[in-house]
């Protein structure tokens, strides 16, 4: 999963990145003065978007190229601090992102969770770790909100993998379905070479206990 992960980066095979941020997001996110975890952020411009609306935000991300990608790419100029984790934090804005492994992070508690790439690029039987190594991030009844697609993997599979509304209810309870939107269109490449035909993003937010 990691070696895959970075070898993505390395090679440009990137067909999740969104160059203008997640529409999804930007409909149903609503809270202001949060601080946000956004895990697996990628170089991901909703992390501007969140910190423009009065956001601190913080992502984690397991490649350096796509963390110096980040930066570069909204020429912000930042400063290196050792630890744990690397991080990188922007000098003039209130954006941080750690560098390693997200089952190594283990900085709390943040008031705000955003996830859009991360649920729906983990293997199925690292999904429950995954929630629960969130969840110890969070405090109480923090607002999330999580992006995920649903398709048929019986004509293709993942990454990104489908999650169906039950399994959700089941990871995430207190979050609550709020949308689900055709994004066909944004099918990656090689799921259309295996014929599938539809993709739906679906968005699920509430507030986390």
């Amino acid at each position: 999963m990691k070696h895959d992960w970075l070898q993505r980066w390395q090679e440009g095979r990137t067909g999740w990145h969104e160059t203008g941020g997640n529409r999804s997001l930007q409909r149903h996110w609503h809270a202001s003065g949060e601080r946000v975890l956004v895990p697996l952020c990628g170089k991901s411009q909703d992390l501007v978007w969140l910190e423009q609306r009065g956001n601190e935000v913080v992502g984690v991300e397991l490649s350096e190229i796509a963390v110096a990608a980040f930066f570069e790419e909204n020429a912000l100029a930042f400063d290196i601090v050792a630890g744990e984790l690397t991080a990188y934090a922007a000098r003039d804005r209130r954006i941080t992102i750690y560098c390693g492994d997200y089952f190594s992070f283990s900085e709390a508690a943040f008031s705000g969770y955003y996830d859009r790439g991360a649920l729906v690029a983990i293997a199925p039987d690292l999904r429950e770790s995954y929630v629960r190594h969130t969840r110890s991030l969070l405090a109480p009844d923090a607002a999330g909100l999580v992006v995920t697609v649903e398709y048929d993997q019986s004509v293709a599979s993942g990454p990104p993998y489908s999650i169906s509304e039950a399994a959700m209810s089941e990871l995430w309870p207190e979050l609550s379905r709020v949308d689900a939107v055709d994004d066909t269109d944004n099918c990656p490449p090689k799921f259309r070479a295996a014929g599938l035909r539809q993709m739906y993003e679906a968005v699920y937010s509430g507030a986390i206990e």
